[in-house]
């Protein structure tokens, strides 16, 4: 068995150093913060306390079947259904419920977009085969070699269920009123992509939210950090917090440990928790000519608000669109600059969990798509921004709200890349075509031996879950490599 360091304490890591630890791994863990959880952390004032980076959890199965795998149990976790899953409002005001159950989509698919509803059976249908398919050919493998990626198997499924468009050309074959597009659209910005240029196999993200509904850990999507954390004490696995690593010691393409705080410590192995960009840093290697630089994701200004206030009947999740969403997108992700007319999304947590803020108070998180830190006007009128956006939710749903505000903070995408995330880019690399599958890096680093790696940039991708499902990826094949020796 191998004496392991994991370089990073998000999920990712924990959940890989749990699922090594149980083959018998001697593993350690090197947090740079003071704190473990990495993106899924709390943004609290004392009084107020609400997620600080995600709060959809999709995917409950996969999420409780990998945590399974490590060694915690389902009743270590409360999940609660989110139905209906979301509101969706239009710039107009008109207003747009999703819902699970996919006949009362369809219901509030007739009553809205006349026409529409044997579109959207015909969706389902042809999203469930492509969600099997995908799962198994894509999800549940790594790809150490791009042609293993680039099979005739999977090039012609690509073909055959168009796969290849991107999710706002894929709809379109679909859906033919374009507020229906958008309301199947919009998920790409969980990853960090535009719809018109994320590929249609994320689309499936969209799908997930019929098929296996949108769900909340009571307490919060942080709160799984301690019940991690308190596993891996339990199980005798070391973790040092506060301990940046400084190095990652390769010799002759092999990793033979790290140095941290000026000290080297041997190991056999070491998996990278991180933006995966970031890892050359730590390794030293030089870029040479012509290799490839990886695009960020889209960022997030976030805005954390604790109020005196509860809204009845106002949903966990809502999204409210600009009037031209198309050009949304193209500002943020073409141009690189603030957009004019913003989308945002609120959650607002009391709705399912009473307890989420004080009594006869509420707790809402606000998010803004804007640009990574490449862009160089992003952080002015930043205050301006966030009052235009609060007055506009305001305005479509949250009446009182800004009289009713005791507590905001703000976070940037500046300060997310001080936090170590790329260029500050919310969910790493962004989801491009030539950053997606077999063309993303991968769990194994390509040259150097015992250097592997897990995190939002690495396949399968990001998202809680997902990122959980490259741990999984990556204990699967070093166990093959064990047996191999």
């Amino acid at each position: 068995m191998r004496n392991i360091a994991i370089v990073g304490g998000g999920i990712g890591g924990l959940t890989t150093a749990l699922l090594l630890e149980r083959e018998g791994h001697q593993v350690t863990i090197y947090e740079k913060e003071a704190t473990l959880g990495g993106r899924l952390a709390f943004e609290t004032n004392g009084e107020f306390k609400v997620d600080q980076g995600p709060t959809i959890v999709l995917l409950p199965e996969l999420l409780l079947d990998i945590l399974g795998e490590a060694g915690i149990e389902r009743d270590q976790l409360e999940l609660i259904p989110c139905d209906p899953l979301y509101d969706i409002y239009y710039a107009d005001g008109q207003k747009f419920t999703k819902y699970r159950d996919p006949a009362r989509q369809t219901e509030e698919i007739n009553s809205m977009f006349d026409g529409e509803s044997e579109n959207f059976t015909r969706y389902i249908k042809d999203m469930t085969h492509i969600y099997k398919f995908g799962f198994d050919a894509f999800l549940s493998r790594v790809f150490h070699r791009k042609r293993d990626f680039l099979s005739y198997k999977n090039l012609a499924f690509i073909a055959q269920s168009n796969s290849y468009k991107s999710v706002d050309a894929f709809l379109q074959t679909y859906f033919k009123n374009e507020r229906l597009r958008q309301a199947y659209m919009l998920q790409s910005l969980y990853i960090g992509g535009s719809p018109q240029s994320v590929p249609a196999l994320y689309g499936l993200i969209s799908y997930s939210e019929h098929a296996f509904g949108i769900w909340y850990i009571k307490g919060g999507y942080a709160s799984l950090v301690p019940v991690l954390e308190k596993k891996c004490i339990e199980r005798g696995i070391t973790i040092c917090c506060n301990s940046a690593v400084d190095r990652i010691v390769v010799e002759n393409q092999q990793v033979k440990g790290i140095v941290v705080h000026g000290k080297t410590i041997p190991y056999d192995a070491v998996v990278y928790n991180g933006d995966y960009p970031n890892l050359s840093q730590l390794t030293k290697e030089k870029k040479k000519p012509g290799q490839k630089t990886y695009k960020p994701s889209s960022g997030c200004l976030l805005v954390y608000l604790g109020v005196n206030k509860r809204w009845s009947n106002a949903q966990a999740h809502q999204f409210f669109l600009p009037d031209d969403f198309n050009q949304n997108m193209k500002e943020i992700f073409v141009d690189q600059k603030i957009p004019s007319d913003p989308s945002c999304y609120v959650f607002n947590p009391v709705a399912i969990d009473t307890d989420a803020a004080p009594n006869g108070k509420s707790v809402l998180y606000m998010l803004i798509p804007v640009p990574s830190n490449d862009s160089d006007d992003w952080d002015q009128d930043v205050e301006k921004l966030v009052d235009q956006q609060i007055e506009k939710v305001e305005n479509m749903r949250f009446t009182g709200l800004r009289d009713a505000i005791q507590w905001k903070s703000i976070r940037t995408p500046s300060e997310a890349e001080q936090a170590g995330l790329y260029r500050g880019g919310s969910f790493g690399i962004a989801p491009h075509m030539l950053q997606s599958g077999g063309f993303r890096p991968q769990v194994i680093h390509p040259t150097i031996a015992g250097l592997y790696a897990v995190g939002a940039s690495v396949h399968p991708g990001g998202g809680i879950p997902i990122v959980m499902q490259g741990a999984k990826l990556l204990h699967e094949w070093m166990k093959k490599e064990m047996e191999v020796c």
